[in-house]
């Protein structure tokens, strides 16, 4: 290939970055300036029970469609063993819909060290926090669950056997290395709907000889983030 048409690919190739970022770069400035539903990307979730639902004052401006695996790990219990959720294995990707058809990976989800909490943080802090890092500025937030529901009891959370749906408040957060701001930064709330599987098995754990087994278990979800309405 000569330099003439490597030069060209190249820029074509910088149009294309520019061009999937310029929806993302739009979400970071609408987060400072939002001040109503319409504006905040459109984001509008299910009505949820009052045990999920954010406070007052908190509106919707992000969506990210997840699929992943939660993590069991097999430990005794009585005389026998039952499955319980390996606090270290939560790992998921979450995308997005832009312009109606192109699918844009936008966030990860893992457990991790609250390393910036906010006033909202428990005492002691956990050693390990469910965990949402940016994709494109790679700012972080850390969650701790305050309500849930159980899959298959609200029209938003229907499928009966998924892994729960919940509510969680933003207990830290931190801007990426090289950016003065967050997608995530300014979040209060997150919201995990729509579950579809993610449940223990109901075999492979029973007797003290199954102790140590670990099952990854795929799911998917509906995550919603919220931030202060001004």
């Amino acid at each position: 290939m000569n330099s003439k048409r490597l030069q060209q690919k190249q820029t074509i190739n910088r149009k294309d970055a520019i061009r999937a970022c310029i929806p993302l770069l739009s979400l970071v400035f609408s987060v400072g300036m939002t001040s109503s539903p319409a504006l905040a990307g459109g984001v509008m979730p299910p009505p949820t029970p009052p045990a999920i639902t954010p406070p007052a004052g908190n509106i919707a401006y992000l969506l990210g469609n997840a699929t992943g695996t939660q993590g069991y790990v097999c430990l005794p219990s009585g005389a026998g063993a039952s499955w319980t959720v390996n606090s270290s294995r939560p790992q998921a990707t979450l995308f997005t819909t832009l312009f109606g058809s192109f699918t844009q990976q936008i966030l990860t989800h893992f457990l991790s060290p609250d390393t910036n909490p906010n006033q909202f943080a428990p005492s002691p802090i956990p050693f390990g926090s469910p965990t949402w890092q940016s994709s494109f500025d790679s700012s972080v937030i850390w969650g701790n669950k305050i309500g849930s529901i159980n899959a298959g009891t609200d029209p938003s959370c229907p499928n009966s056997g998924a892994i729960q749906c919940l509510l969680l408040q933003v207990i830290g957060s931190q801007n990426g290395p090289s950016y003065p701001f967050g997608i995530l930064t300014n979040a209060t709330y997150v919201q995990r709907l729509n579950t579809t599987g993610g449940s223990a098995p109901a075999t492979g754990c029973a007797l003290s000889t199954d102790v140590g087994g670990q099952v990854l278990v795929p799911y998917t979800a509906d995550y919603y983030f919220y931030i202060a309405q001004k």
